[in-house]
């Protein structure tokens, strides 16, 4: 046994096997129409609060835009295919942070606002969310700002998509 592999086996008898592994997951942003240059990634990290969600995005009109999950896995048809919001739990539009599982769709992640530079980010947990629920969905970036009316937030279309895998 190396002193590195003994450190390893002390480390998770004295932490626990959940140091060895946390779910983590990724979406890479593509525009939806041809020739869109919006691009950007998502990186879901599972907590025992939840999913940190971290999100970058470039080439995006200034402003605020909707950020949600969506229930299916393409982004095809400018990301019509991927469906409605991910939402299986039959609740209203909301904000997950803030309102959770009892007052918003699983998915709703609100806005991420994109400076003059075309970039944004978004930095928020989605409490109670684990990535296996996620697993294989798709993230949409919308074109407007997610107001929080329901149904969905008013959100307007699809600008760019990306589907949820592990990560690497």
């Amino acid at each position: 046994m190396t002193l590195k592999t003994g450190v390893l086996i002390l480390v998770c008898i004295l932490m626990g096997p959940s140091v060895l592994w946390a779910a983590q997951g990724v979406a890479t942003i593509k525009g939806t129409a041809d020739g869109s240059s919006i691009s950007g990634e998502v990186r879901f990290i599972e907590t025992e609060q939840g999913l940190d969600v971290e999100a970058a995005v470039s080439n995006v009109p200034v402003g605020k835009h909707g950020f949600h999950i969506h229930e299916n896995g393409s982004c095809e048809d400018m990301g019509k295919a991927a469906g409605g919001h991910f939402n299986p739990e039959g609740t209203e539009h909301g904000y997950m942070p803030k309102n959770g599982h009892q007052h918003a769709h699983l998915g709703d992640m609100g806005n991420i606002n994109v400076a003059d530079d075309g970039v944004g980010t978004l930095n928020l947990l989605l409490p109670g969310v684990t990535f296996d629920q996620i697993n294989g969905k798709a993230v949409i970036l919308h074109e407007k700002e997610d107001d929080f009316g329901q149904p969905t937030g008013n959100a307007g279309g699809r600008i760019g998509c990306g589907v949820i895998g592990l990560a690497e």
